[in-house]
């Protein structure tokens, strides 16, 4: 293969201009990106409050929207002819927001990347095959090619979720100190939008994720949402039980006039407790998991050890009585 390219021209010349338009695809995204990314800093110190000493608070609960190369991408791709939507659209939407892509032209993009990956990685199997001057057999080279294919479709999506996993993790972790935050914003008086707000602020450096979230609620809020509503659809965006089951208190306390401060003061308690256990049991999961490199690792070790010096004197003293035997 590499001397049928290397003796034709038009090869040679074809070979070049894909590279140069892989290249040049390539710098262009990475432009656009570090472009759109420098652009929605810029306007985050514009409008950021300041301290005293004029240096801007970067902490910020409003996520700036700018046209990304993606989106451009997708609709490109779209306007040829190809659907990008999935029939299963909303289901894909809720994983890809509790994974923290909550852009509305997250799935079309996820479409993207799983078709790009079916077909690529099955392309440069056969291309590493054909190039390395190696001459498989055809069961064996439909075997690389379906495996390649199973992994470009199904790659994005393990990805996916491992990202949701430890972004619900995240909003765990910080759960209970929010609930603090916010029972001490309520027994002062604020309400339940500004306790939202203020907590959100307050936790911006320290758990930005769970903010983020108290940022879209108070977003929504302020734009005529319902309080039920508000909050129904933080509980979807992060996926976590612990959140679902705070927001539907809320909204059960808000029905039935119950307190919000008695309420927030026993769910905060209760999550305490939760996040007591949760160490505990990784705690106690410690023995069991370092029992698995003992037994591995450090017992044939020991037994070698101890049995070598007495398979010595064994050998020794067994070996010349035979010896004098024969």
């Amino acid at each position: 293969m590499l001397q049928v390219i290397a003796d034709n021209l038009v090869l040679r010349m074809l070979l070049l201009a894909l590279l140069f338009a892989v290249v040049a695809v390539a710098a262009y995204f990475a432009a656009q990106v570090i472009s759109v990314r420098q652009v929605a800093r810029q306007r985050l110190l514009e409008q950021a409050p300041r301290i005293a000493g004029g240096t801007p608070i970067t902490g910020s609960l409003r996520a700036e929207k700018a046209e990304s190369a993606w989106l451009r991408l997708v609709n490109s791709i779209e306007k040829t002819g190809l659907s990008l939507v999935d029939s299963k659209s909303d289901a894909v939407r809720q994983k890809l927001a509790a994974a923290g892509f909550g852009a509305p032209y997250a799935p079309r993009v996820y479409t993207l990347i799983r078709l790009a990956g079916v077909i690529g990685l099955p392309v440069l199997i056969f291309l590493s095959f054909e190039l390395g001057g190696s001459s498989p057999s055809v069961l064996k080279l439909y075997i690389w090619l379906v495996i390649a294919a199973a992994a470009g479709l199904y790659l994005p999506s393990l990805f996916v979720q491992a990202k949701a996993d430890r972004r619900q993790q995240d909003l765990i972790n910080g759960f209970p100190d929010a609930l603090d935050l916010m029972l001490v914003c309520v027994e002062a008086g604020l309400g339940l939008e500004a306790a939202f707000s203020r907590v959100g602020m307050e936790m911006t450096t320290s758990h930005p994720r769970l903010a983020e979230q108290f940022g879209a609620v108070v977003l929504e809020l302020r734009a005529g949402r319902s309080h039920e509503d508000a909050l129904r659809r933080m509980a979807d965006r992060a996926g976590a039980d612990e959140i679902r089951a705070f927001a539907t208190l809320l909204i059960q306390s808000t029905k039935l006039g119950s307190s919000i401060a008695q309420t927030l003061r026993t769910y905060a308690s209760e999550m305490r407790e939760r996040r007591r256990m949760r160490a505990e049991e990784k705690a106690h999961r410690l023995p069991v998991l370092i029992s698995i490199p003992l037994v591995a690792c450090m017992l044939p070790t020991m037994i070698g050890v101890l049995m070598l010096p007495a398979a010595i004197r064994v050998v020794r003293a067994i070996l010349p009585a035979l010896g004098g035997g024969h």
